[in-house]
């Protein structure tokens, strides 16, 4: 592969990734008892928990989009 094919690889992926994350940030404050109650039938959490693991989640698909999509894509943006 060569670097602009990379490089528009890994800005598609940014990009659908982020749409993810906006998405899942929509849906919990949307529709946030709806989302919890659907999950309470497989796993009994309280508010608080299921709150705090949807922002933890959250946290950690921002990081891990920046660390694997973004500053790569802005590495070979620099390069090229």
């Amino acid at each position: 592969m060569d670097v602009p094919a990379i490089r528009d690889f890994l800005f598609w992926c940014t990009v659908i990734n982020l749409g993810l994350l906006v998405y899942w940030w929509v849906m919990i404050v949307v529709a946030h008892d709806w989302v919890q109650r659907f999950h309470g039938r497989w796993f009994k959490v309280s508010t608080e928990h299921f709150d705090g693991i949807h922002y933890a989640g959250m946290a950690m698909f921002k990081l891990l989009i920046f660390v694997f999509n973004l500053v790569p894509y802005m590495a070979l943006l620099i390069v090229g």
